[in-house]
């Protein structure tokens, strides 16, 4: 009969933490960690101690090492549960905790680890060059901005200024069949991401891209709508900003003290480029109240998202023009 281990041969508590401590915990996990499960539980483990921000696309570390872990192995993202007891190759284990360990020590997003993100049930590709899209506007293309257009068939030219990865102006092109839009950003960077983007869904013959700053390259071009969700992020904000939100070009954060620098200019010159009845929609963080006492002439209207009325207003040519 085989002797068991006695509590005096089993390795104590301080020298378990000082093998893995020599090894390094992802060495350790190499060789002890065998199943999607293991996996899965390593990663939140690891997100939770070293205290990453989420915002990218996940709320919580579980989510974003689901993710993570089914991207990874090629696996549907909606379909964790037939997975979880499945033992990995040492391959996919490695491919697996080497990013889990990018996430936890580079701190940078995960879109940027995996070359992808979603708003809704589309998928972008994105890299450092263009912040993560999180757009609220999106949500509102899903219905294609109803009861604000009638009727989808009839918009003709869509502006979007601020375009970065190029995905609200992806997003209007679908939701507005017989249009032209025109994606704007300063960014030559940002520029090449988006004609990816575009590239990939196929709307090349559709979908302008235009390097300006704001309007400035535009001429006398107007639109049936501007879209856009410009840099909004105050001062005090981007001192405060986590690492995560810091690897994002700052170029497409910072707006000024109060973050409205850009939102000024392009309310400013929106009616020129407007036509008759056209609207204008814009995504301002959760900034209404300096908004409206930016623009307290000007009746705007709040449209409501998942996070509540104090992201996005949309206002239409003849309300500016009486009141600016």
């Amino acid at each position: 009969m085989p002797n068991r281990p006695t509590l005096a041969s089993r390795p104590s508590e301080n020298e378990a933490q000082s093998s893995e401590s020599e090894l390094g915990i992802y060495e350790v996990a190499r060789r002890e960690l065998t199943t999607v499960r293991d996996l899965l539980r390593f990663a939140v483990s690891q997100f939770t101690e070293q205290k990453l921000f989420f915002g990218h696309g996940s709320a919580t570390a579980f989510d974003e090492a689901v993710y993570l872990v089914l991207h990874t192995l090629h696996l549907p993202l909606d379909q964790l549960e037939p997975f979880l007891d499945a033992r990995l190759t040492s391959a996919e284990r490695d491919a697996v905790l080497g990013i889990i360990e990018r996430r936890v020590r580079e701190r940078v997003p995960a879109a940027y680890l995996t070359h992808e993100a979603w708003l809704g049930d589309y998928k972008f590709y994105v890299d450092k060059r263009v912040i993560v899209p999180r757009s609220f506007i999106a949500e509102l293309l899903r219905d294609d901005l109803a009861p604000w257009v009638e009727n989808p068939r009839a918009v003709g030219r869509v502006l979007d200024l601020c375009t970065g990865s190029g995905c609200l102006a992806i997003l209007a092109a679908l939701s507005f069949p017989h249009a032209t839009v025109d994606a704007v950003d300063v960014s030559l960077d940002a520029l090449e991401v988006a004609k990816k983007n575009v590239r990939d869904y196929g709307l090349e013959n559709r979908i302008n891209l235009v390097a300006s700053d704001l309007y400035e390259s535009l001429g006398a071009k107007h639109y049936d709508i501007i879209l856009t969700n410009p840099p909004y992020v105050t001062g005090e904000s981007m001192a405060r900003l986590p690492e995560e939100y810091r690897r994002e070009p700052e170029i497409a954060l910072a707006s000024g003290e109060d973050g409205l620098d850009h939102i000024r200019t392009i309310m400013e010159f929106a009616t020129r480029h407007l036509y008759a009845n056209g609207i204008i929609v814009v995504e301002v963080g959760f900034n209404r109240e300096g908004v409206e006492q930016a623009f307290p002439k000007i009746p705007l209207t709040w449209a409501e998202t998942s996070v509540g009325d104090e992201v996005v207003f949309i206002v239409d040519r003849e309300t500016l023009v009486a009141n600016q």
